[in-house]
């Protein structure tokens, strides 16, 4: 691995880290198109990679944080982890059955989807704030 790959991915890290940290997200949102676009693995492996580089940090750091803060609903999330087991595994098996421009797709709408719906809702509180 080259100093500038592992520079570019130091760099991506610390962008999804902090994105994580700040407003909960960074896998999806940062890691996979970065990866994909900056570092050239296909939609699969960039997934799967980002799942990977979840894993311990999420549960470790930053969720004791926020459990220190009383910020976690533990019953929700118990609720929501046990089903989302099952739901990770389903979408693990259907994504790398889907063709790669398939799953890039389906990716980027939801993206899409849900950046509009953000943004709407932070001009109608923005524009609140006003009055």
């Amino acid at each position: 691995m080259s100093i500038q790959t592992i520079l570019l991915l130091t760099v991506i890290g610390l962008a999804a880290g902090i994105l994580s940290g700040m407003v909960g997200i960074g896998g999806g949102v940062v890691l996979v198109p970065a990866l994909v676009f900056l570092l050239g693995l296909n939609q699969h492996q960039a997934q799967g990679t980002s799942l990977f580089v979840l894993s311990l940090p999420v549960l470790v750091l930053a969720v004791f944080n926020y459990w220190k803060t009383g910020n976690v609903n533990w019953r929700f999330g118990l609720v929501i982890a046990s089903t989302f087991v099952i739901g990770a595994l389903l979408g693990s098996k259907l994504t790398l059955r889907l063709p790669e421009a398939w799953v890039k797709l389906i990716f980027g709408l939801l993206m899409a989807y849900v950046s509009i719906q953000l943004i709407l809702a932070g001009y109608h509180g923005i524009k609140q704030d006003e009055l």
